[in-house]
């Protein structure tokens, strides 16, 4: 009785182990821009420094500081600007996921100090996705916090990502910031016109 009593004992702390070790295993293997990762991003040590969060999420890791959108960008809203290329060149992304083939590098451009999100419209989320400041795998909505840079001088924030499309296509976005829903086109690999939209 007392020889079960230690094996129950021993299959117990063995299972227990075998647990533990999993557990770190996984957390491990879990990519860095993974959502399940609750730590903040580790910043690039060639970005520009910015301020810590003061809440919300974490700040979205910037190459370059700047006193206002630079030429060649327009402003969608207040507080994000995109370029204003009709055609933004799409090269082949070596993504695995369908909605992910092709690929068009453009820096986004966000107001320092605020939270926007940015997301392709509906019914577009099996064609294209998103993604700027290092937040890992591209998706179809993404929030880039950009925090307000230490010493508070710069006005905006760049961002490097982009883009990821199906197929070339004229991609429509929804930008939300303090409470407010703005679209903007971008010409994937093809202008923008009212039947690439369709």
């Amino acid at each position: 009785m007392n020889s079960n009593s230690a094996e129950r004992r021993s299959g117990r702390t063995t299972a227990g182990w075998g647990f533990l070790c999993l557990t770190v295993v996984l957390a491990a293997c879990t990519p860095p821009g993974d959502p399940r990762r609750h730590a903040t991003p580790p910043a690039n040590p060639a970005a520009p420094t910015t301020g810590t969060s003061t809440g919300g999420p974490p700040c979205t890791p910037s190459v370059d500081t700047l006193p206002a959108p630079p030429a060649g960008y327009r402003l969608v809203g207040e507080d994000v600007a995109v370029p204003d290329a009709p055609v933004m060149s799409a090269e082949d992304s070596g993504e695995t996921e369908p909605a992910a083939r092709l690929f068009a590098k453009w820096g986004l451009i966000v107001r320092a100090g605020t939270v926007v999100d940015l997301r392709v419209a509906p019914g577009w989320q099996d064609r294209a996705r998103l993604g700027w400041g290092g937040t890992g795998t591209p998706a179809a909505a993404v929030t880039v916090h950009a925090c307000t840079p230490e010493g508070g001088q710069a006005q905006w924030m760049a961002f490097v990502g982009g883009t990821w499309v199906a197929q070339a296509a004229c991609v429509p976005l929804i930008v939300t910031s303090n409470g407010q829903n703005d679209s903007v086109d971008l010409g994937i690999g093809v202008p923008c016109d009212k039947a690439a939209t369709s």
